[in-house]
C-alpha cells in the first residue's frame, strides 16, 4: 500500500457489522480476571491495554517493527537508554541533536557510570570499537543535518555496537530506519506523527525480540505509559499524516526558497533544497523531506520583532503541528547562535504563508 492508504487503515480491526471503524478509548485500569488462571488478554492497564495495543499496531505497521508507546518522547528515549546501557558502557550521541538527551547523558547516565561521546550528525564518525550504543538523529533537530544511516549502521555493527535512530523529524513516512540497518527506532509522537499539538507521546520500535523484551520490561516496571484517550487521539490523528506532511513539505519548500533569496536572512537549512549540504544524502535516503526549516536572523531582538509581526506564525516550541510555529532555539539550551530560528511549517495555504513571512521579515 502507498503511504496515504497505509495511514488511514493502520491498526484498525477487521470490519464487523455494527462496529465503528476505530473503537473508542477503553477507560479501565483493572479488568475481570479468570478466577482460576488469572489474566486472559487484559489484566491491568499499566501492562496491557486494548486502546494502547491498537496504537502500537498502527505505528508498528508504519515503522515496520514491533512497537511500544510511552507517555512522551523523552520517556521513550530514556527508556531505551536505561534498558540497553549498563555501568561501564559507552554511548555515542549526536552533538547537534535534541539537547535534553545530552543533558540526560551528562547527569543520569554519567551518574550510573555510562560514558558518552558526542558526534556531529554530518560526521566525521569515529571508530565505534568499545561503544555499546550509537544513537543517531536524522534529520537532526534543530540544525537539520542528515547522516547516511545505512553506512553508519554498518560501521557500528562491525564494531559490535547497537544502533538506534531518532525518527521524530522524518516520521515513518519520511524514512524507515529499521530497513536501513538500525536495531531500534525511537521518536516523539507529540510532533508530526499526531500533529495536532494536543497530546504527548513517544514510542520505540524494533524487530529484535530481545531488545523489545528489555524495553517492555522497563516500561512495565516504571509505568511510563500513555493514557487511553491520548492513545485514541493519536491513532485517530495518524490517518491524516500523509496529507499533513504533503502540505507541510510544500510549504517548507516555498519558504526555504524565499528565505534563501533574502540578503537579511542567513544560514537557511532545509534538506530538500538543492543547495543544502544534506540534499544528496537526504534525497537518496528519505521518501519525503519534513516541514521544518531553520535560519538565522542575526540577533535575539530581530527574532522577537519577526515573531511579533507574523500573523500566521505562532511563537511556540515543538514542531510538526498543523499550525506554523517558530522559536529561537538558544533560549532553551540548544548550542545555536542568538538569532537561530526553527520554523515548523503548518498546513496553511502556501501563498498566505509566504506573504505573511515576507511582510514580517520586512517589518523586523
Amino acid at each position: 500500500m502507498n503511504d496515504g492508504t497505509k495511514v488511514v487503515h493502520a491498526g484498525l480491526p477487521e470490519p464487523a457489522a455494527g462496529e465503528p471503524f476505530l473503537p473508542g478509548p477503553v477507560f479501565a485500569a483493572p479488568y475481570h480476571l479468570d478466577p482460576v488462571d488469572g489474566a486472559v488478554g487484559n489484566g491491568y492497564a499499566r501492562t496491557e491495554h486494548p486502546t494502547r495495543r491498537a496504537l502500537q499496531d498502527a505505528i508498528g505497521e508504519l515503522e515496520d517493527g514491533r512497537t511500544l508507546v510511552f507517555s512522551s518522547g523523552q520517556a521513550a528515549i530514556t527508556a531505551l537508554l536505561l534498558s540497553v546501557l549498563r555501568t561501564g558502557d559507552t554511548v555515542a550521541l549526536p552533538s547537534d541533536g535534541y539537547f535534553t538527551v545530552r543533558a540526560f547523558a551528562q547527569t543520569t547516565l554519567r551518574g550510573l557510570g555510562v560514558e558518552t561521546i558526542e558526534v556531529p550528525t554530518a560526521g566525521p564518525y569515529p571508530d565505534f570499537t568499545g561503544v555499546r550504543l550509537v544513537l543517531l538523529e536524522s534529520p537532526a533537530n534543530p540544525g537539520l543535518d542528515v547522516c547516511d544511516i545505512r553506512a553508519v549502521a554498518a560501521a557500528a555493527h562491525q564494531a559490535g555496537a547497537l544502533v538506534a535512530v531518532d525518527n521524530t523529524t522524518a516520521t515513518p513516512l519520511g524514512q524507515n530506519p529499521l530497513a536501513l540497518g538500525a536495531d531500534l527506532v525511537v521518536a516523539s509522537g507529540t510532533k508530526a506523527l499526531t500533529g495536532h499539538s494536543d497530546l504527548l507521546l513517544g514510542y520505540v520500535s524494533t524487530n529484535d525480540d530481545g531488545l523489545y523484551d528489555q524495553v517492555e520490561t522497563w516500561r512495565k516496571q516504571t509505568g511510563a505509559v500513555p493514557g487511553a484517550f491520548d492513545c485514541w487521539l493519536a491513532h485517530r490523528s495518524i490517518a491524516t499524516l500523509d496529507l499533513r506532511l504533503r502540505r507541510q513539505s510544500e510549504n517548507a519548500a516555498a519558504l526555504a526558497t524565499m528565505l534563501s533569496g533574502r540578503s537579511d536572512v542567513s544560514g537557511v537549512r532545509w534538506p530538500g533544497l538543492l543547495t543544502d549540504p544534506a540534499f544528496k544524502v537526504a534525497s537518496e535516503q528519505m521518501r519525503r523531506i519534513p516541514g521544518v526549516v531553520s535560519f538565522d536572523l542575526g540577533d535575539e531582538a530581530r527574532v522577537a520583532r519577526f515573531l511579533a509581526a507574523a500573523e500566521l506564525v505562532f511563537a511556540a516550541t515543538s514542531f510538526g503541528g498543523v499550525h506554523t510555529t517558530a522559536d529561537r532555539r538558544a533560549q532553551w539550551g540548544d548550542d545555536t547562535s542568538p538569532g537561530f530560528v526553527r520554523l515548523s511549517c503548518g498546513i496553511e495555504d502556501t501563498d498566505d504563508l509566504v506573504a505573511d513571512l515576507t511582510a514580517a521579515l520586512d517589518q523586523a
